[in-house]
């Protein structure tokens, strides 16, 4: 048997919060007998209010606007119930309250998913990763402010126009001496933090439409640094007095040799050296980035960096890696000293391990993807280029074979 809903709305004067002759009107919606009320922010003159039409007497422009206010409150609370119905969602007072002040999840903002963001992933992603999308928030709030006058935005109301004004916005970003204060790939990075953000609202069910799905990323492609043969070697041989950039330069020329990042050289201890199933030395570890296990054969001059450092011990690392900061510091010193004219960073040596070492002398992209601990083969590829020496060398066995 179908029970009949009863729903009523009604205008009232809180005379208990009255002031100077005049007190705030509140209205009061009842579903099935139970009641929720609602502050509109409006005052009336006590003996202005008519308590059988709910609505002020007198014919003043500021009179009439209130009454139009009331009225249009009328038909937005109206406007709930319905949408309420027709989303098949509990219709109850309260329901209805939250649906009309924009605090139940259809009405979630901007900020909401940004605070939702922060509080569940701060325990997934790494510290690197959320300072990341710490900055994308700052941009946002930043652009909300600058462009579209207000402190925060309903979900529900996100566009298409709004994705490519906050972009347009990054792109106007100027930097003290009147330069683009971002890159286009930088830029590209924030929009793919914030489609990331609006697709976990999409899931939550907090917003209706994608304002991403016509939007297309940007990326410009470009050539990774790395060192080539006669860079690497002339590196190797470089002595230097200090003997802060000679460790950095040992540090350095082990991740050449095992491709590792800087945060898994860091954390390398005797716990991930074991005894491959040939009989050599491997590394067994985990990447930090992204926890794939990377298993590496020491390549000879890998060993002998580790060879050179095994009487450091501290906290059971092998090895003693500066800071990041000044090991980029350090390392834009080792360059100029070496006449290498390159900014050099673990990412360079990464980069060199996977073009110089291993790709140029032959070994598969398949087993450089393993080394590297990629998760995709297509990562890998961004790495295959091959230098010119390999293509010379190809090209010279090629020739062989058609004189032959």
């Amino acid at each position: 048997m179908e029970t009949k809903i009863t729903f009523t709305i009604l205008f009232w004067l809180n005379i208990t919060k009255s002031k100077n002759g005049a007190a705030p009107i509140y209205v009061r919606v009842t579903v099935n007998g139970r009641r929720a009320e609602i502050s509109l922010k409006r005052s009336c003159p006590v003996n202005s209010w008519d308590n059988d039409s709910h609505r002020i007497r007198g014919r003043k422009a500021e009179k009439s606007s209130i009454n139009a206010y009331l009225d249009r409150t009328y038909s937005r609370l109206l406007d709930c119930q319905e949408a309420l119905q027709r989303e098949n969602k509990l219709v109850t007072a309260k329901a209805i309250k939250a649906r009309f002040l924009g605090l139940d999840d259809k009405s979630k903002t901007l900020l909401d998913i940004l605070d939702y963001h922060n509080e569940h992933m701060k325990d997934v992603l790494k510290p690197g990763t959320l300072k990341n999308y710490t900055t994308t928030e700052r941009y946002l709030k930043d652009y909300l402010k600058k462009e579209v006058k207000t402190s925060n935005t309903y979900l529900k109301d996100l566009s298409y126009g709004f994705v490519i004004n906050f972009e347009n916005f990054l792109r106007r970003k100027k930097d003290k001496n009147g330069k683009s204060q971002l890159t286009n790939n930088g830029i590209m990075k924030h929009m793919e933090r914030f489609k990331k953000l609006l697709n976990l609202a999409i899931k939550l069910e907090w917003m209706p439409n994608n304002p991403f799905r016509e939007y297309k990323m940007k990326f410009k492609k470009f050539d990774r640094a790395f060192l080539s043969r006669l860079e690497l070697q002339k590196l190797e041989e470089t002595i230097f007095t200090s003997t802060t950039l000679e460790k950095t330069k040992d540090i350095f020329l082990f991740a050449c040799y095992t491709g590792l990042s800087y945060v898994d050289v860091k954390k390398l201890s005797k716990n991930h050296l074991v005894k491959g199933i040939d009989g050599r030395d491997w590394i067994h570890c985990i990447r930090e980035k992204s926890q794939t296990p990377m298993k590496i054969p020491l390549l000879e001059k890998a060993k002998t960096i580790l060879n050179k450092y095994s009487t450091y011990n501290n906290l059971g690392f092998l090895l003693p890696i500066f800071s990041n900061q000044k090991t980029n510091k350090y390392l834009k010193d080792i360059a100029s000293q070496c006449g290498i004219h390159k900014k050099l960073s673990f990412h360079v040596a990464r980069h060199t391990f996977a073009t110089t070492v291993t790709l140029s002398n032959g070994v598969p992209i398949e087993t450089v993807s393993k080394l590297l601990g990629h998760t995709k083969f297509s990562t890998t590829q961004i790495y295959a280029r091959v230098v010119e020496q390999k293509i010379g060398e190809d090209m010279d066995k090629l020739q062989l074979k058609l004189g032959g």
